[in-house]
């Protein structure tokens, strides 16, 4: 019995292992799969910034997903010289060009993306937040919470040949 539940651990380490190699994340392409083309094509000016109609409220929107993202700048709700670079280097590390204003298409797409990033931090958030809460309500014994066949097998294992 205890061989048949040794082959298991086993078989659990290698399965939880090639859950490990399943490749890296495709939240980029999948983002910039969904985003209308005619956005790489259309040079931002002004004109079609002004055209969105961006009210100082608006622009704070603007200045707070950009900072979200990663591209910090203050939120003043004002798109000085200091923020112009910084949505030119959004632009520029998405492919759009590189104009430091925006067009009803990049806003968009600006928005749709850190809608996307905010979602995907809160699921692992979520997760993290999951061993926090284990740990807090009693996690910290003999057998702290395991997910996944190699946590099952391991808490048999463990109960069969831990402390008595």
């Amino acid at each position: 019995m205890r061989v048949f539940i040794i082959a298991l651990s086993v078989l659990g380490f290698f399965v939880s292992a090639n859950v490990a190699k399943a490749g890296p994340s495709t939240t980029d392409r999948e983002l910039l799969a969904s985003v209308d083309p005619a956005t790489f094509a259309h040079e931002a000016t002004q004109e079609t910034e002004d055209q969105i109609g961006l009210d100082k409220g608006k622009r704070r929107d603007v200045q707070r997903r950009l900072t979200g993202l990663g591209f910090d700048t203050k939120v003043n709700g004002r798109f000085d010289e200091s923020t112009r670079s910084v949505i030119t280097r959004w632009q520029a590390a998405r492919g759009y060009p590189k104009t430091g204003f925006l067009n009803t298409l990049q806003h968009q797409a600006l928005l749709t993306e850190s809608v996307s990033a905010a979602h995907a931090s809160s699921s692992s958030s979520d997760k993290s937040d999951d061993g926090h809460l284990a740990r807090r309500h009693g996690g910290g014994g003999a057998h702290p919470h395991r997910s996944g066949p190699g946590g099952l097998i391991g808490g048999v294992v463990g109960g069969l040949f831990g402390r008595r």
